[in-house]
């Protein structure tokens, strides 16, 4: 007891004395100061179970309480909530029924009280197929003589449906023309099967200033599109610029997840007994080596490694475990090759007697499921070319990178948009923006307490809400603004047609 006692309040994330006397209470059965290790493991492995069973019942409680209020549904909902009506709160008030938003109902997209009425504000854009429209930004005609830099990355979707990647650092050593470009990054070996994120839109926000919200200035975004690229082409002065890469999420979304009765095998034994990867996962292995070779040089440097590292275990490699790493695997230029990232992977495998657990951890945090499809992740492309002088690109990770970019988004919106009020309501503004590809809203609430909108789209054609539903609530706090939705073509090659009605929902 003494010796784990001095380890467990002395070490690590410290435990109070108290605490570690309470375990010993449950541990020690026979109460003669020491611990049985094979019991001690049960307790903890029984008590780490229980922890995950009430972590998860709170998980999806409060996804449902998320998907209720605010429409967040999945794009097929589980079957014990198919048939479920999302119900938006309304006043106590015996002459207006509540409305109840179904997500395949096709009623009328009237509010159904009278006082909602006063308050809505109906809006619709008919949008032409992609294939009738023009390119407004063509590529340079002398764009191989200049000077060119480019970074890969990817966006990733998180438990909670949001969606992450990395920033980058953009360094203009003098005034000078820019042609800025992002893309999906085709991973597929086959030509005419290019991978399933292709159509996943991107976008770039190009931020000066400070990394903070107040002292940041949007400077522009890629607005245009030339097939998969999306295009900005304009003159930057010299300084540093932050790039945020974006995508709407109405293409790559939270899906429900099928069940894998036996998932793909990662690691099996040779003739000799010896583990090895399975040709299966080396290629998905090659594909992320593929994704986190952010400079395309064909090598892992210690701060891509660290990128990878933080995304899937949250943790820094430092020099000392780079040294180790450059030691016990292939490396050239003292940066690690793609077999040594193999290798790496075999050791971890081989440490755990082929247990492919945490490879599975690994694998679902870089955006694959158990069929070792890539489903919730979109590598990408950017590309930077400057007519004077040398531009630089350098990954960067910012803790306020989404406050940054969630306020660059706000503004591209707010500045371009055409306004409108709410009938009845002037002090709630929505702001709607009409890009060559793309429809996004902002709500605005100037009143001094917090507003409840509620939207509807099922009058839309063709149209994909990043959302991911036609009916669902907004809270937009007091003084603040906040994006509602994207929305999208589903099918890029017809016409589509939005059309929203906004409405306050009365506090109760």
């Amino acid at each position: 007891h003494s010796e784990l006692h001095i380890v467990l309040t002395s070490r690590g994330e410290k435990m109070a004395a108290k605490e570690v006397d309470a375990i010993f209470s449950l541990a020690d059965t026979n109460k003669d100061g020491k611990l049985d290790y094979a019991e001690f493991c049960r307790l903890l492995e029984s008590t780490a179970e229980q922890c995950q069973i009430a972590a998860l019942e709170r998980l999806e409680a409060d996804a449902k309480l998320k998907r209720q209020n605010f429409g967040n549904e999945l794009d097929s909902p589980p079957k014990s909530l198919a048939s479920t009506a999302v119900t938006v709160p309304q006043p106590p008030h015996k002459t207006e029924p509540d409305i109840t938003l179904k997500k395949d109902s096709r009623p009328s997209s009237r509010p159904s009280s009278a006082r909602s009425r006063r308050s809505s504000l109906s809006n619709a854009i008919t949008m032409a197929a992609s294939s009738t429209k023009s390119i407004k930004l063509a590529e340079p005609t002398s764009i191989q003589d200049w000077h060119h830099t480019c970074m890969k990355g990817s966006f990733f979707l998180e438990e909670d449906g949001g969606i992450t990647s990395l920033q980058y650092r953009l360094t203009v050593p003098q005034t000078a023309t820019v042609y800025l470009t992002i893309r999906p990054l085709n991973l597929s070996q086959r030509l005419e099967k290019p991978s399933s994120w292709m159509s996943v839109d991107t976008a770039v926000f190009v931020v000066s200033g400070k990394d903070t919200k107040e002292d940041s200035t949007l400077v522009c975004f890629t607005e245009s599109r030339d097939k998969e690229k999306c295009c900005w082409k304009g003159e930057l002065s010299a300084g540093s610029y932050c790039l945020l890469p974006f995508t709407t999420g109405c293409r790559l979304r939270k899906r429900t997840r099928k069940s894998v009765s036996k998932p793909v095998t990662l690691v099996n034994r040779t003739d000799t007994g010896e583990l090895d990867l399975t040709r299966d996962f080396r290629g998905a292995l090659s594909d992320i080596f593929e994704v986190i070779d952010l400079d395309g040089n064909g090598l892992l440097s210690l701060e891509e490694y660290n990128f990878f590292e933080l995304r899937t275990s949250g943790e820094n490699c430092d020099e000392e475990a780079w040294a180790v790493c450059k030691e016990n695997f292939d490396t050239r230029k003292n940066q690690l090759s793609r077999q040594g990232f193999m290798e790496l992977n075999l050791m971890e495998a081989s440490e755990r007697g082929g247990d492919p657990t945490d490879l599975w951890v690994t694998l679902e945090a870089m955006g694959y499921n158990r069929n070792l499809e890539m489903v919730e992740a979109c590598p990408f492309l950017i590309d930077v070319y400057c007519e004077e002088g040398q531009c630089t690109l350098q990954p960067v990770s910012l803790e306020s990178g989404h406050r940054i970019l969630n306020t660059a988004l706000q503004r591209s919106i707010t500045a371009r948009s055409e306004v409108k009020t709410l009938r009845g309501q002037e002090n709630v503004l929505v702001y709607t923006y009409r890009g060559e590809h793309r429809i996004s809203t902002v709500i605005g609430n100037k009143t001094n307490q917090k507003v409840t909108v509620h939207v509807n789209n099922e009058q839309s054609k063709n149209c994909s809400s990043s959302r991911g539903m036609s009916v669902f609530a907004v809270e937009v706090p007091a003084r603040t603004k906040m994006v509602c939705q994207h929305v999208l073509p589903i099918n890029e090659h017809q016409e589509w047609t939005y059309s929203c009605v906004e409405s306050i929902i009365p506090c109760q």
